[in-house]
């Protein structure tokens, strides 16, 4: 794989995960009732109250845009890998049971997990359409 190739996938991959991610941050402010009821149902917190929405989603946001653009990629890609990676691991029960009801559609986190995996060991090569090119944690 030439270095050409290397830097335009590792784009593909950060700008398709941009995509999937601002979907969940822009949600957090368009349907914040969506988030009280996934954090009551995956996070065991029953009294998230509806403002806390909000913040969320500008931490998600502010995340999103930094995985946009390149910006600290060890904290921006690690934030994405950790958070999706807990988020997946919570869904366990649906991973083992795919058949049930809409359950297939939690499998879909997993790639998500070995893209953003992929994304983070390679972070210093990812440096098409960046605003850090030099190579660093």
């Amino acid at each position: 794989m030439t270095n050409t190739n290397l830097k335009l996938s590792l784009f593909a991959i950060r700008l398709s995960l941009v995509f999937f991610f601002a979907i969940w941050a822009i949600e957090k402010f368009i349907k914040p009732e969506t988030t009280v009821a996934i954090w009551k149902a995956f996070y065991m917190v029953a009294d998230l109250p509806l403002e806390a929405s909000y913040v969320i989603g500008v931490v998600q946001s502010i995340a999103v845009l930094c995985l946009l653009f390149g910006v600290a990629k060890f904290w921006s890609y690690g934030f994405f890998l950790v958070i999706h990676s807990i988020g997946t691991i919570l869904t366990y029960e649906r991973l083992l049971d795919p058949y049930t009801g809409s359950n297939h559609l939690f499998a879909a986190a997993v790639p998500v997990v070995g893209a953003l995996f992929v994304l983070f060991l390679l972070r210093d090569e990812d440096t098409f359409l960046t605003l850090s090119q030099r190579k660093h944690a």
